[in-house]
């Protein structure tokens, strides 16, 4: 087989990653619209990632976040987001690039994305951050499932890179 120099696999997680930016960005300008909220999984030591040393230390590798009722300060960029989120009582201020996610998930409909991050490791159920506020206390499923089952027998909406890439 020929070799991919033109590396499908980084451009396609580039372009659903640009998903990720663009339905931030919205929720900046309108807020979230009927039932959407989100999950948003990111790898805690990935590069220009900026969280307190709390939660450096609560979530060690990987970290899941809730954008839902009570969040702040919303702000997308080109390279990456920041939001507001209380934990335990105390307001933190979150920046998180996007090559840092790992995943996204919108349970109002059922859509998740997951991404591959140099570096990153799965998140267990001790890696999921409940920000404070009403709705917030549930447990926040993993991007490529809701309930742990394959993507396809829980009808979710999934797309997984690896379907796009060769096994050897």
């Amino acid at each position: 087989m020929a070799e991919d120099h033109l590396r499908y696999d980084i451009l396609a997680q580039e372009a659903l990653r640009g998903v990720v930016r663009k339905v931030l960005g919205e929720v900046v300008k309108t807020g979230l619209p009927g039932e959407h909220h989100f999950f948003i999984s990111f790898v805690t030591h990935a590069p220009g990632v900026r969280i307190s040393e709390k939660l450096l230390t609560q979530y060690e590798k990987e970290m899941t976040i809730v954008l839902q009722n009570q969040y702040w300060d919303l702000k997308v960029s080109d390279a990456s987001f920041e939001v507001g989120l209380s934990f335990d009582g105390i307001p933190e201020h979150l920046v998180i690039p996007f090559s840092a996610v790992k995943g996204f998930f919108d349970p109002s409909v059922q859509f998740g994305l997951q991404f591959d991050v140099s570096g990153g490791e799965s998140a267990s159920d001790e890696d999921v951050a409940e920000p404070e506020g009403e709705n917030n206390a549930e447990a926040a499923p993993k991007a490529e499932t809701a309930d742990g089952e394959d993507a396809e027998a829980s009808g979710e909406k999934v797309v997984s890179l690896d379907a796009f890439r060769k096994k050897p």
